[in-house]
């Protein structure tokens, strides 16, 4: 390999729509850099990464979410400091997610200021949140070669590579009608019910679309499973995937659909990268901050007074910021998306 190809390392974080953005610093890397990019990252990662064309190879993070282990850690990065790392980027805020790099060896070790790394971190940025407010800035802005970076004026976007032979297999497997065109629902939010637009909206939207001829795809994780249940209820149009379906497969059926529906979640951010046109639900969180990166997006949201309040569950009990929403007003902002000769639209961020 010639020298003047610099190997990085990624510590990727640890929510999918956070591993989709990070596509854009990728981007930015490869084209400023003749490089090669691995990412350390989740198991539950691999299929996001494995459609991302920037990414040489991905390294399973062998411990679960928030646990330290030391040792575990500490015979991770003496068996990557073999691979004589140039530069690792560490894209989370924890002490413990710089541990790896600092046991690897790697001379240069990039990463925001936080959770006392001073030492581990050799390559301390400050953020500067009202320089970065989106979160995909910041990553960007960790490849760049200056500590004090203006906010990047245009990003490349996460561009995710569909699998046609699962797509494929997945038509066989659950004898999908390819004469009907789908439309895919992500009702789910991992962080909590204050992000999730109410089940029984997503189902008369379901019914107004069925009226229309388009066949509903409700995708998500097991964990899904309960907000969907009411979607699919009563309706024999509706295909709910949840639970039956891994990560990979969902993203392949999201970018067989016309549109998606779907809360400010993970999946929200795969179907921007997948290209797929979208209307993306915002309550408790800010699209300010985390918007979909995609060029036909509509964003809705009512911009409360009390919102963005960032919590789990609303503080009022009432969610108002997502149920004043109306399955009639989503339907309108996917008109455009769903005639035959949608028209991009663009995201108001990208």
């Amino acid at each position: 390999m010639p020298e003047t190809i610099r190997k990085i390392l990624i510590i990727g974080p640890s929510w999918v729509g956070d591993m989709v953005m990070a596509q854009s610093l990728f981007g930015s890397l490869k084209a400023n850099d003749e490089c090669e990019i691995d990412v350390l990252a989740p198991a539950w990662s691999l299929p996001i990464l494995a459609r991302m064309p920037e990414v040489r190879r991905s390294i399973v993070m062998p411990l679960g979410h928030g646990r330290l282990g030391l040792t575990t850690r500490w015979h991770l990065g003496k068996e990557l400091a073999r691979e004589s790392y140039n530069q690792s980027i560490v894209l989370p805020g924890s002490f413990k997610s710089a541990l790896v790099p600092f046991f690897a060896r790697i001379p240069q070790r990039t990463g925001f200021r936080g959770e006392m790394r001073y030492g581990l971190i050799n390559d301390m940025r400050l953020l500067d949140c009202s320089l970065l407010p989106m979160t995909v800035q910041r990553f960007v802005a960790l490849g760049q070669a200056r500590k004090t970076v203006p906010a990047p004026v245009s990003l490349p976007m996460p561009r995710l590579h569909a699998d046609s032979s699962n797509q494929e297999a997945l038509r066989m497997r659950f004898k999908l009608d390819p004469a009907r065109p789908a439309i895919a629902f992500m009702p789910g939010a991992e962080y909590g019910p204050a992000k999730q637009w109410p089940s029984v909206h997503y189902a008369k939207l379901a019914h107004l679309l069925a009226a229309r001829g388009f066949q509903i795809w409700v995708l998500g994780s097991e964990k899904d499973s309960a907000v969907a249940r009411p979607i699919a209820s009563g309706n024999p149009t509706v295909i709910d995937f949840t639970g039956h379906t891994s990560l990979g497969d969902a993203v392949d059926l999201i970018a067989l659909a016309r549109a998606a529906v779907c809360n400010d979640s993970g999946l929200m951010h795969v179907a921007a990268a997948l290209d797929v046109p979208l209307v993306a639900l915002f309550g408790s969180s800010n699209p300010e901050h985390t918007p979909p990166l995609g060029h036909r997006v509509v964003i809705e949201t009512l911009r409360l007074p009390c919102a963005p309040c960032f919590e789990r569950q609303c503080p009022f009990d009432h969610t108002q910021c997502l149920t004043g929403i109306t399955p009639e007003k989503v339907l309108t902002a996917l008109e455009p998306f769903i005639d035959a000769n949608p028209s991009p639209l663009q995201c108001g961020y990208c």
